[in-house]
């Protein structure tokens, strides 16, 4: 950064390593360069600037951004969805009866603060020790197919990890053509934050080349093949992004979706996310898929939204976009799954405490009689609370659980 930024943000940055990061400080210079892009060069201008940045928000937490009353949820946990809990094999999450989760890798190309798997993904920070996939690559790979043709309900594996794109090339062509041969499978999702972060990746001769040979072996075994990508804010949106998803388009993948994350001070308002829907969509052919409500991980409250907030940005997206391109906002309740923000079955607003219903067993839950008539709770951040919330959590804490 040069002389751009002055000394007291890396002090508050060093400040937040110590103290909060829950993941390891990397960033390309695709997003570093959509931060700040249009701010005068001053030092004292850009750094308030920089500061202010909605992608360095997310990308790149400082300690003045933490919630200095509630920093972490007393529910937070390191895997909040229990994703590890419900490996079928290592790194095959099997959460949903039809639908596996296959972590082939725990790297990214870039770390996002807010990331669901920090538990698992990237490396250690001052304040957490990681969980580490212990197979050698091949070996994981090869219990995951053996482990899906031996359970034909499953039609739907998502390839992630991690990120694909720190997968070397041959390696995941071979994992995919190998999951295009089991004969249970219909969709096959390539799971990559990359395409906007590191275009450069998917623009490669070589990527593209091996992904028309996959796209043209799973049109003929009638296998829809996508790539889901992760953008949070219009300005990531550049003109590489969009050269890279047109390309991946052309090489035959059926579509290029994007998951966003709903993030306090990054897009939590109506016209940040129609400015994204509508980039994305009009600029890029990416469809805009999903906004997840952020996870209850450690340390990101500061993020995080409350309920009534996301049903409210729904309804206020709503008729701008086509049909096909409005985002689902959904709520990843832990051992429920995804839920449409409006699928409460009931909610405190005073405490903060939602409740859903499900219809399905996770695995870990086969012999459970009450998994389908347990309800499932979700919190808000404390700090969004009233007076009267923040004083009962204050006297219940973790114990606060209804």
């Amino acid at each position: 950064m040069g002389g751009l930024l002055e000394d007291h943000f890396y002090a508050d940055l060093e400040a937040d390593h110590k103290q909060f990061a829950t993941m390891s400080m990397l960033i390309p210079p695709q997003m570093l360069n959509t931060m700040a892009p249009h701010a005068s060069t001053a030092p004292g201008a850009y750094t308030a600037a920089f500061l202010a940045d909605p992608v360095r928000h997310y990308m790149l937490p400082v300690l003045s951004d933490r919630d200095p009353e509630h920093p972490s949820h007393p529910h937070a946990e390191r895997d909040s969805l229990h994703e590890a809990e419900m490996w079928a094999v290592e790194g095959l999450t099997h959460r949903y009866p039809t639908k596996v989760l296959a972590e082939l890798t725990s790297t990214c190309p870039q770390y996002c603060g807010h990331c669901t798997r920090m538990d698992l993904v990237g490396g250690a920070t001052q304040q957490f020790e990681k969980s580490r996939l212990v197979l050698r690559p091949a070996d994981r790979q090869d219990q995951i197919i053996a482990y899906l043709k031996r359970t034909p309900g499953v039609r739907d594996v998502v390839v992630s990890g991690g990120d694909v794109a720190n997968v070397p090339w041959p390696r995941l062509e071979s994992f995919v053509s190998r999951l295009l041969e089991v004969e249970s499978v219909r969709d096959i999702r390539l799971a990559s934050k990359a395409l906007a972060g590191l275009p450069q990746h998917w623009l490669q001769p070589s990527v593209l080349e091996g992904l028309e040979r996959l796209a043209g072996t799973a049109a003929r075994r009638g296998v829809s093949l996508a790539v889901h990508t992760h953008v949070n804010h219009a300005q990531s949106v550049t003109p590489l992004v969009a050269e890279a998803a047109r390309a991946v388009l052309d090489a035959g993948i059926r579509d290029v979706r994007n998951q966003g994350v709903l993030l306090r001070g990054v897009n939590a308002t109506a016209n940040d996310l129609l400015d994204l829907c509508m980039v994305l969509q009009g600029e890029a052919n990416i469809l805009p898929y999903y906004f997840y409500m952020c996870d209850t991980i450690p340390n990101a409250e500061h993020w995080r939204i409350p309920l009534w907030e996301a049903q409210d940005l729904q309804h206020a997206i709503m008729g701008y976009l086509p049909g096909y391109a409005t985002p689902r906002i959904v709520c990843d309740v832990p051992y429920a799954g995804k839920r449409w923000v409006h699928q409460a079955a009931d909610y405190d607003r005073e405490r903060g405490v939602s409740y859903w219903t499900k219809n399905f067993r996770t695995s870990t839950e086969l012999d459970d009689p009450e998994a389908l008539a347990r309800r499932y709770p979700y919190y808000d951040p404390i700090s969004t609370l009233a007076a009267s919330g923040k004083r009962w959590w204050l006297g219940h804490g973790r114990d606060g659980r209804a």
